[in-house]
């Protein structure tokens, strides 16, 4: 009986190092993975960083503004003036007592237990 303990035992601890050593494979693993996955966000970043650099020379309002002149016959396009923005009172903003009607929605569904207000 004393032998077939000491078996036992002994397979345990066998299939416990097998899990051990395996589980410690799968987590250096997942940790090159995560590192890979770093060093991607960080070039994609690194990336990223240029183009802003980039759209923001390419952006230059005298680069710009120098462009619409070559291509005037092509384009067409003139500088903004001031009459072409709206003023605050041109905006069509909702009456006020639009806020104090209820809101009324039909076939709806009470998904609550407590009482509603009518």
């Amino acid at each position: 009986m004393r032998s077939l303990f000491y078996l036992f035992s002994a397979l345990v601890v066998i299939v416990l190092a097998f899990w051990a050593y395996r589980e410690n494979y799968e987590t250096q693993a997942a940790q090159d993975h995560a590192e890979d996955l770093q060093d991607e966000i960080a070039l994609a970043r690194q990336r990223l960083r240029a183009l802003n650099a980039e759209w923001a020379y390419l952006n230059r309002p005298d680069r710009l503004l120098e462009l619409t002149e070559l291509n005037y016959d092509k384009l067409g396009l003139q500088p903004l003036q001031h009459y072409q923005f709206g003023r605050v009172n041109q905006v069509a903003f909702p009456p006020e007592k639009a806020a104090d009607v209820p809101l009324v929605i039909e076939n709806s569904v009470e998904v609550s237990t407590m009482e509603t207000r009518p």
